[in-house]
């Protein structure tokens, strides 16, 4: 499993939300010299490595992009009359990489604003079902787990080897490697298979919950915690459910089950007209307003750089009114570094629409010294 197979041919993919492919290219451009696009679908973009970069064996691309669900080395892609015909072709040019799972979804197809609520993830596909199933029966040899290496419900060991399908069209398929590395990448397309649990007044609950397997951020239960902008409540909820106090703090109303959860305090006031005191016990901020990226990072600033508020962490919900507000990310970043925050990850989740996700965590954890 420890052998690596050299003929690379010198490209990266990453799948990302179709409409973001140009704010990706954008930021592959601004941050990794000499990368450039190649072959670009809605929703899959690979890129051209520069002459001389090559990973190195048991490496992967160190570039996580913003804007990419999921990324990897790609070994081009193969077309046939049958999925069967295309398994085949899949498996020769797959040929000695090593692997302990297989990753099959397909790529993104539709504008998030085209997408019906109940729309399947991807990983759930027909078409991704048809892929799984042909490259399963047409394996030639089994890592160790077996067949359980193509169970997209089954997330992946950190370090592990996984060969990728991204199903480009009925008859195209695309072969990508990587290494596990972060939580998302355990699963098909960097993709949480999540649900909707019947009792969430809202969809926000699954942004809230991508975002805490996403970040990883090292929450407890029982811990403190405060979100701005929470109104009806969906995001309050997945919080709630880890076991976590909530202040909710939204001038508008909640939901009635999230009033009536035991472990919910509500401040019925926008996040300029609370009182810093409410965030004395504090420790986990959470933010998704509807407003401008700055007007967000302004309101969570003079909470976060208060003498008597003592924050150890934070995801922020940042809105990309415009696609071209994607240029000032690293702008974004370093302000909330300057908060005193030095682990930092930004991110469009899977449950996004334009908009991306900003984890912020203080290690170790400082505490201001009392007034």
């Amino acid at each position: 499993m420890n052998s690596w197979k050299p003929d690379w041919p010198g490209f990266v993919y990453v799948t990302c939300q179709v409409g973001a492919e140009g704010a990706l290219v954008e930021e592959v451009a601004r941050c990794c010299a000499g990368w450039k696009p190649a072959f670009r679908r809605p929703g899959f973009v690979t890129f051209k490595a520069p002459p001389d970069w090559r990973p190195e064996p048991g490496q992967m691309w160190d570039f996580t992009p913003v804007f990419g669900l999921a990324s990897g080395l790609s070994y081009g892609g193969l077309q046939g009359k049958s999925p069967e015909e295309v398994a085949q072709k899949w498996w020769a040019l797959a040929g000695g990489l090593p692997f302990h799972r297989v990753h099959v979804w397909q790529r993104e197809t539709e504008h998030r604003d085209a997408r019906p609520d109940d729309a399947p993830l991807p990983t759930q596909t027909p078409l991704a079902q048809q892929a799984r199933q042909a490259l399963q029966q047409a394996c030639p040899r089994l890592p160790p787990s077996g067949l359980a290496a193509f169970d997209p419900t089954e997330p992946a060991a950190f370090g592990d080897l996984v060969l990728d399908c991204i199903v480009i069209e009925e008859d195209q398929w695309y072969l990508g490697y990587h290494r596990v590395r972060g939580s998302a990448s355990r699963y098909p397309g960097g993709i949480f298979p999540l649900q909707l649990p019947e009792h969430a007044v809202s969809r926000a609950w699954l942004k809230m919950e991508e975002a805490i397997r996403w970040s990883s951020l090292p929450i407890p239960p029982g811990a403190r915690c405060a979100e701005l902008g929470s109104a009806p409540g969906g995001s309050s909820q997945a919080l709630l459910d880890r076991g976590m106090y909530v202040l909710g703090i939204d001038p508008a109303e909640m939901h009635p089950a999230v009033l009536s959860h035991p472990q919910f305090t509500h401040l019925r006031r926008r996040s300029t007209q609370t009182p810093r005191r409410a965030f004395r016990k504090v420790r986990w901020l959470f933010s998704d307003m509807n407003v401008a990226p700055n007007y967000t990072l302004t309101a969570v600033e003079n909470i976060v750089t208060h003498p008597e508020v003592n924050i150890r962490g934070m995801i922020l919900t940042l809105k990309l009114t415009r696609w071209e507000l994607a240029e000032r990310i690293p702008q974004w970043l370093r302000r909330i570094r300057s908060w005193g925050y030095n682990e930092i990850q930004a991110r469009q989740l899977y449950y996004h629409r334009q908009e991306i996700a900003v984890a912020a965590l203080q290690r170790p954890f400082r505490r201001k010294p009392p007034r």
